[in-house]
């Protein structure tokens, strides 16, 4: 049973790593430390000389920080690294659209746009019940979300049917 919780939505969030996601790892100067599409794996770690370095949930300024931090301990004096992502991790998107299915992310995506992407809503789709469950919530709640609401990588959507 959804809870009456609507989903945050900001125009100021910041987008966190998940497994999936497809980064580009430079270190200037280092070609042999630099990474190029590079997809996070389901335990987020990137293994480097001076070890293993956590990426999941971090932002891309984290892990440019905690790369360069891991460097600078006895491998390069003064690490320039950069971080970009090449491909996102997918939304999911179920229910009442013509073509259920998880699809790629891009930036500013929102409901209204997902839905399109998914074929479009069928016949009795409910405009007005629209649930989201963000990969980011430790509790995976189930948050009611409106048509302009943002989507991001690894959100599950589903769109419930109308009764009338």
């Amino acid at each position: 049973m959804p809870r009456d919780v609507v989903a945050q939505t900001s125009n100021n969030a910041v987008f966190r790593l998940g497994a999936g996601d497809v980064i580009n790892i430079t270190v200037y100067g280092e070609e042999d430390l630099s990474r190029q599409k590079y997809r996070l794996p389901d335990s987020g770690l990137i293994m480097f000389p001076f070890g293993e370095v956590r990426a999941l949930g971090l932002s891309i300024a984290e892990l440019e920080i905690r790369i360069a931090d891991g460097l600078r301990g006895g491998y390069l004096l003064n690490p320039r690294v950069s971080v970009s992502i090449e491909e996102y991790r997918p939304f999911f998107i179920s229910g009442q659209v013509a073509a259920p299915g998880a699809y790629p992310y891009k930036s500013g995506l929102t409901v209204r746009m997902a839905v399109s992407i998914a074929g479009g809503f069928k016949e009795r789709a409910s405009e007005s019940k629209i649930f989201v469950v963000r990969e980011t919530d430790p509790l995976h709640t189930l948050s009611k979300i409106g048509l302009d609401g943002e989507v991001f990588p690894g959100d599950a959507v589903t769109v419930e049917e109308s009764f009338f």
